[in-house]
């Protein structure tokens, strides 16, 4: 992999057609039979589960999973919050690390790539000892070997031996009014953007303002993230200027527990796992991406009762550093520095809560999906207020009970 200052030509296969989730089988056959037009002749019958397979006769299930075509497709107006041109960047540049499957070609409104064989966690999952430590090792793994991608770089990635080619520019720009491009730029100088602040900024800039209460709301978001980049903007954490490059998302849907070759049992105690959809990846301080991660403990239900004690949290951030200096051939892990890190999560804690909960009140406005995206934005910004009442000591000075979210952060075991 290499990054240069200059335009790459974009060569990744595109293919002019649509999925059509009102024609869902039809559209993504005629997807699949464009990327792979072998399929259509030869023996054996193709399935689709958003996941297509070609069951080839005398092919075991290992074999069809490795040459199975993911099809992911786009929400609808979700570029709002995902910049699609650099997801594409990042999972390229995944798998050039092979921290991702293959990519093989973009299409309107989606990406084909290959699939990774495991089942996928859930919440409860997340808790269990060998998994969020192979999950530490693995973010920990993340962390160090991927480069920042800032908009003045590109990734250009070596072809691979199938001849797709998979050579990407950098993320292009969505259309933005020159108001929201200004505060997208202002939010965090001399930090390379995108990065967690610069996303932020341009969520708050999409909230609705129809009503007082929105403009209300909206103003007060706007000053508590100037709030957030001033306080935590130039935290040391760790990589380049304090950043690295992020997941972002680390939810259980979106870690998979490969299948244990030959009946073997966890390595050292810790399960081997992947992160697929990167669709919110980008250079976020370390710190950020942990305490999300942490979050999602608790699962949409954001059940606080299972997010990790002090003990847990300083158990995975030893696993984390170990694969985090491994990876970068450094000495062991100080106590010292673990510390740090841990009391950075901590400073951390209440920013995803921020984060998910600015993403909800767009959702909310936008997303097609049966959820309650207003109430879950409440409970998350809850969160975030919590934080605050705490860090800054006004919650004891009010007299009012610990929230259980922060009883259970600072319980040690």
């Amino acid at each position: 992999m290499s990054c240069s200052s200059t335009n790459a030509t974009e060569s990744l296969r595109h293919i002019p057609l649509f999925y059509n989730s009102a024609d869902s089988q039809p559209s993504a056959l005629r997807l699949i039979l464009t990327l792979l037009p072998d399929w259509e002749h030869s023996e054996g019958k193709i399935e689709f589960l958003l996941k297509v397979i070609k069951k080839r006769p005398g092919y075991t299930d290992k074999q069809i999973d490795e040459e199975s075509v993911l099809l992911r497709a786009y929400g609808k107006g979700t570029e709002v919050l995902i910049d699609r041109e650099r997801e594409t960047t990042s999972h390229s540049l995944l798998a050039q690390h092979n921290l991702a499957p293959p990519l093989l070609a973009r299409f309107q409104n989606g990406l084909l790539y290959r699939f990774i064989r495991g089942y996928v966690c859930t919440s409860t999952d997340l808790t269990r000892e060998a998994v969020w430590r192979g999950v530490a090792r693995r973010l920990g793994q993340w962390h160090s070997v991927l480069p920042i991608i800032s908009k003045d770089h590109n990734v250009v990635v070596e072809a691979k031996p199938n001849g797709i080619p998979s050579t990407l520019s950098r993320s292009g720009s969505a259309q933005m009014d020159p108001a929201t491009l200004q505060a997208i730029r202002d939010i965090a100088p001399g930090i390379a953007a995108p990065n967690l602040w610069t996303v932020m900024q341009k969520w708050i800039c999409a909230l609705p303002t129809g009503t007082k209460t929105e403009k209300t709301r909206k103003n007060r978001l706007q000053t508590e993230l100037k709030r957030l980049v001033e306080e935590l903007g130039n935290t040391p954490g760790l990589g380049k200027d304090g950043l690295i490059f992020g997941h972002c998302d680390l939810l259980s849907g979106n870690v998979i527990i490969h299948p244990p070759e030959d009946g073997a049992s966890p390595e050292n105690g810790a399960e081997t796992v992947s992160f697929i959809d990167y669709e919110y990846a980008t250079p976020t301080p370390a710190a950020f991406d942990i305490a999300n991660h942490f979050a999602e403990w608790g699962g949409f239900e954001c059940d606080y009762n299972v997010l990790p004690t002090r003990s847990q949290r300083r158990g995975f951030l030893q696993d984390y550093l170990k694969s985090y200096s491994s990876h970068l051939d450094s000495s062991d892990v100080e106590t010292e520095e673990v510390q740090r890190i841990f009391d950075e999560v901590d400073l951390f804690r209440g920013v995803p809560g921020f984060y998910w909960g600015i993403w909800a009140l767009i959702q909310a406005t936008i997303s097609q999906i049966d959820f309650d995206y207003a109430s879950y934005a409440e409970v998350r910004l809850g969160e975030y207020w919590a934080w605050r009442e705490e860090s800054e000591g006004t919650r004891v000075a009010e007299g009012k009970e610990m929230p259980l979210r922060e009883r259970r952060w600072a319980q040690e075991a």
